[in-house]
C-alpha cells in the first residue's frame, strides 16, 4: 500500500503512535487508508450540508473494510462573490484547493481518494489536486438545487435573481415581485438549478467517467442522492489498491474528448472550456483550444437548460434520462464522435454505462433529428480581436449570430455597471469589458451582473459583450470571454477605442475590429501598462504567474 510509507515497520512507530492518537488500532493499519476531500462550508448554498454526506460517506467506508481521513478544502460562492471586490478571490481559489488535495494527499501517503465537491471553482480545482496526486479517485458532489417558482408559476433560478435587477430598475417587475424572486429563486440547498458552471462541471466529471452515474443530475438532499453517496464509498473500498483506477487512467485524452462532446450536446458554462484547459494539462493530455470548434461543428446541441431555456433545469435533464441519455442519443447519431472504449470508475467503458440508456421526454432532451442546432452549444472564436482566442456560450445567444457595432469601452466592471445602468449603452453597441483576464483583474472576475443587467434593461438582442474576463454559467446573451491576449498583456482588446467597429461572426468562428495593420501597429506602439496595484499579497503572486485564459489561466513559475 502506498500508505505502508507511514504505518509499516519498526521505523515508523512515531507514525504509529500519531495515528493511534486519532483513534486507530491494531487492526486499521492493515487496511487502505482513504482521503475524503470536502469542501463543507456554511455559506454556500451548495455546500452547507456537505458534513452531514461525508458522515454517510465515512460510515459506509468503515462499513467495507478501510479507514476514513476527512479533511476540507475553502470555496467561494461565486453569487456571493459577485460584483464586488471579492470575485477577485474566486479563480485563483481553484489554485489554492489543488494544492490543498496534493498536500494531503502526498504528506500523509494516503491511498485513494474521495473528492466531494459542488460549486464553483472547487470541482475544477480538486480535479486538478486529484490528477497530480494519481491514485483511485471517485467524485461524488452535493448535488443540484431544485428550481424555484416565480410569481406567475414560472420556474425560478439565480439567474432570475440577477436579472431580476435589471428588470426592476426598468420598471418592468415591480417590489413585490422583486422580493418573492429574492426569496423563492434559490428554494434550498445544492449547486444552483441550471447549466451553470457548478452543475457543467459535475456533469463532465460524469461524462469523463470518474464520478459514479447520476452525479450530475441526482438532486441534493433526497434519498436518491444519499445512496449515490454510499455506493461512491464501497466502489472506493473496492478500487482502492487497484492501480487500473489511478485517475490519470479514467481522465485521459479518450475521457476529456468525451467530456468535450457531452459540452457541446448540453451547452455547458462557457468556463468549462477555461477549466478543461487546465485539466486536461494536469492529466498530461493538454487540450488544443483550437481544435474545440472541430467538435462544435460536429456534435448537435439536443439538450437546453437554464439560463439557455429558462422552463428546464438539472432535475428536469435527471427525469428525462439523464446524461446517460443525452451521450446515448449522440452516439447513435454518429458513434465516432465519442471513445466509447474509454474505462469508467464504475469498471465498464461508457458504452457498456449507456447502453440501455434512452431519452424519457424530448421535449427536454431532444433527439438529434429535432436538435436546438445541428452545431455544439459552445464556440471558440478567433480574429485580430482575439488572436489566441475566445469563447462564447452559442447555447445563450438571443437574437443573431451575426453583429456589428461600436464598441463602447470600459476598464473595469465597476464602469460597465456603471455605464450600462445610466444608459451609456444603446441598442447596436459592443461593450468592451477589459483589464478584467487572470493578469489584468488579477483573478478574471466572473461577471454576471453586466450581462443580466443588458438582458435585464431589454437589450439582450441588441448588444454585444466582450470581456477578457469571464462570464457565470448562467449568462446569456451575445456574450463573448476569455478574449486572449488579455489587455494587461498589449492584446487587441486593450488597443480598442470608443467608436471601433467591431464584427462578429459566430458561425464562421471570427471576431474582428476594423482596423488596418497599420492603425493596430500605431496603437500597440502607444500602450503602456503598468498593471493593477493590488493590495494582496496573494493576489499579487497569483498576477506574476498567472497564465491567458487560453492556456487555462494556470500558474506557471
Amino acid at each position: 500500500m502506498r500508505s505502508d510509507d507511514i504505518k509499516k515497520g519498526y521505523t515508523r512507530t512515531p507514525h504509529r503512535s500519531l495515528l493511534r492518537a486519532t483513534g486507530l488500532r491494531d487492526e486499521d493499519f492493515d487496511k487502505p487508508f482513504i482521503g475524503i476531500a470536502n469542501s463543507f462550508i456554511e455559506i454556500i448554498p451548495g455546500h452547507f450540508f456537505l458534513d452531514k454526506y461525508s458522515k454517510i460517506l465515512k460510515d459506509e467506508i468503515r462499513k467495507n473494510g478501510c479507514v476514513p481521513f476527512e479533511f476540507n478544502c475553502i470555496g467561494v460562492d461565486d453569487g456571493i462573490a459577485m460584483g464586488h471586490g471579492g470575485m477577485l478571490y474566486s479563480l485563483p481559489s481553484r489554485e489554492i484547493i489543488a494544492n490543498s488535495v496534493e498536500t494531503v494527499m502526498n504528506a500523509h501517503c494516503l491511498d485513494a481518494l474521495v473528492c466531494m465537491p459542488n460549486c464553483d471553482k472547487i470541482v475544477p480545482g480538486m480535479l486538478m489536486g486529484a490528477l497530480r496526486v494519481n491514485v483511485p479517485t471517485i467524485f461524488v458532489s452535493g448535488g443540484p438545487m431544485a428550481a424555484g417558482v416565480g410569481l406567475h408559476g414560472e420556474a425560478l433560478d439565480l439567474n432570475s435573481a440577477f436579472e431580476a435587477v435589471g428588470a426592476f430598475e426598468t420598471n418592468q417587475i415591480d417590489e413585490k415581485e422583486l422580493k418573492h424572486i429574492e426569496c423563492n429563486a434559490c428554494p434550498g440547498g445544492g449547486s444552483c438549478s441550471g447549466m451553470f458552471t457548478a452543475n457543467s462541471m459535475n456533469t463532465l466529471c460524469e461524462a469523463m467517467g470518474v464520478a459514479l452515474e447520476g452525479n450530475g443530475t441526482i438532486l441534493a438532499l433526497t434519498k436518491e442522492r444519499e445512496e449515490l453517496i454510499r455506493a461512491a464509498a464501497r466502489r472506493i473500498c473496492q478500487i482502492a489498491l487497484d492501480d487500473k483506477y489511478k485517475i490519470r487512467n479514467i481522465i485521459n485524452a479518450k475521457s476529456i474528448h468525451n467530456a468535450m462532446v457531452v459540452d457541446m450536446a448540453m451547452g455547458g458554462s462557457s468556463n468549462t472550456i477555461l477549466h478543461m484547459l487546465a485539466i486536461s494539462r494536469e492529466a498530461g493530455a493538454p487540450l488544443d483550444i483550437a481544435k474545440l470548434n472541430d467538435i462544435s461543428r460536429s456534435v448537435p446541441h439536443i439538450a437546453k437548460i437554464a439560463p439557455s431555456l429558462q422552463t428546464v433545469h438539472m432535475e428536469d435533464i435527471e427525469r428525462a434520462g439523464g446524461l446517460s441519455a443525452v451521450i446515448n442519443e449522440i452516439a447513435k447519431f454518429d458513434s465516432s464522435l465519442l471513445n466509447l472504449d474509454a474505462l469508467n470508475i464504475e469498471g465498464q467503458t461508457i458504452l457498456e454505462r449507456i447502453k440501455d440508456s434512452d431519452i424519457k421526454d424530448t421535449q427536454v432532451i431532444r433527439t438529434v433529428d429535432n436538435a436546438y442546432s445541428k452545431v455544439g452549444g459552445l464556440a471558440i472564436l478567433f480574429g485580430n480581436l482575439a488572436e489566441q482566442g475566445c469563447v462564447i456560450k452559442t447555447a445563450g445567444i438571443v437574437g443573431s449570430r451575426q453583429f456589428s457595432g461600436k464598441a463602447v469601452c470600459f476598464n473595469s466592471q465597476d464602469e460597465a455597471i456603471e455605464g450600462i445602468s445610466s444608459g451609456k449603452v444603446t441598442k447596436g453597441d459592443v461593450v468592451v469589458l477589459r483589464y478584467e483576464g487572470p493578469k489584468g483583474g488579477p483573478g478574471m472576475q466572473e461577471m454576471l451582473s453586466p450581462t443580466s443587467l443588458i438582458m435585464g434593461r431589454g437589450l439582450g438582442a441588441d448588444v454585444a459583450l466582450i470581456t477578457d474576463g469571464r462570464f457565470s454559467g448562467a449568462t446569456r446573451g451575445l456574450s463573448i470571454g476569455h478574449v486572449s491576449p488579455e489587455a494587461a498583456e498589449g492584446g487587441m482588446i486593450g488597443l480598442l477605442e470608443d467608436g471601433d467597429i467591431i464584427d462578429i461572426d459566430v458561425d464562421n468562428y471570427s471576431i474582428n475590429v476594423r482596423l488596418s495593420d497599420e492603425d493596430i501597429a500605431a496603437r500597440k506602439a502607444k500602450w503602456q501598462y503598468a498593471g493593477k496595484v493590488v493590495d494582496s499579497r496573494w493576489l499579487r503572486q497569483y498576477q506574476k504567474l498567472v497564465t491567458n485564459a487560453s492556456n487555462g489561466a494556470i500558474l506557471e513559475a
